[in-house]
């Protein structure tokens, strides 16, 4: 398997926090904030390959690297690179965007994890850290600040100095998809970084908040996949709802559920910030 390839846009535009200059999508190992790849990272091309080399990854920043250089699914691929160079909101035209898959953020061996769906386009897709310079992020680091596992109540950019303590967050989905709403079959060629990061987690997992249906259905398909007990019938997905799931080794790792953090919920006003504090502070 080969490096990632150049990206495809000639110029270049500085970082908000550093003031480097990066292309767009930017390449592995060119001095991006906390980008964990390097221009020998393997890639992952296809559905195999992405089985193979999540199998293989032995920690949590070996299996970030591995992600962020990801091009198994290509409508993903040509769908944030096209944003990343020509599809840019306004607002960021100035600013150069990441491009690429993105990795989990926060500690290996946190107790609690975070199960989302996917990058946003002008989200995650721009800053390269998940839930970092969107209206979506904006409320789960408010969030997680108040209740204790976040240095900072809001995240621009990579590299602002945020911290996550306790707790680590990751998505089903690791592209940006258009509409937000990634194929099934994406989601089944994405599943076994997910898989293997429950794996990795395992050890210290305390509990897993999912974010949204999508969040709560990847993660009980792919516990059960790894041998986890889960009750029967299949644990209905809502707000607040919690699911006991056993391990092999008899460890207890509570599944808790909310409504995703997306515009949707929050300006409507079917997510508050008192709901999403109730269910942080079960974590």
């Amino acid at each position: 398997m080969s490096p990632a390839p150049r990206p495809r846009s000639s110029g270049t535009d500085p970082h908000p926090v550093t003031g480097q200059e990066f292309p767009s999508p930017v390449p592995p190992g060119t001095g991006w904030p906390d980008d964990p790849a390097t221009a020998d990272t393997p890639v992952a091309r296809t559905a195999t390959q992405v089985a193979r080399l999540a199998r293989r990854a032995e920690n949590v920043g070996e299996l970030d690297a591995l992600v962020t250089v990801c091009r198994a699914c290509p409508r993903l691929v040509d769908w944030r690179e096209s944003v990343a160079t020509t599809g840019r909101r306004a607002s960021f035209a100035d600013q150069p965007y990441w491009g690429r898959p993105a990795a989990g953020v926060g500690p290996a061996g946190a107790p609690v994890l975070i199960v989302g769906l996917a990058p946003a386009a002008n989200g995650a897709n721009r800053t390269g850290r998940m839930f970092t310079g969107d209206r979506s992020g904006d409320w789960i680091y408010a969030a997680l600040h108040r209740g204790g596992f976040a240095t900072q109540a809001a995240s621009d950019h990579a590299g602002d100095g945020l911290e996550l303590h306790g707790i680590r967050i990751v998505s089903a989905v690791r592209c940006a998809p258009p509409q937000n709403k990634p194929t099934t079959q994406e989601k089944a060629t994405c599943a076994p970084w997910l898989h293997r990061e429950l794996e990795l987690a395992v050890p210290t997992l305390r509990s897993i908040l999912a974010l949204g249906s999508i969040g709560w259905d990847a993660t009980l398909r792919t516990v059960r996949e790894m041998g986890w007990t889960v009750p029967r019938p299949k644990p209905k997905f809502g707000h607040g709802a919690v699911a006991d799931l056993i391990t092999p080794g008899g460890r207890t790792v509570h599944l808790v559920g909310s409504y995703h953090v997306s515009q949707q919920n929050t300006f409507t006003g079917r997510l508050t910030e008192a709901m999403l504090d109730e269910v942080i502070a079960r974590l």
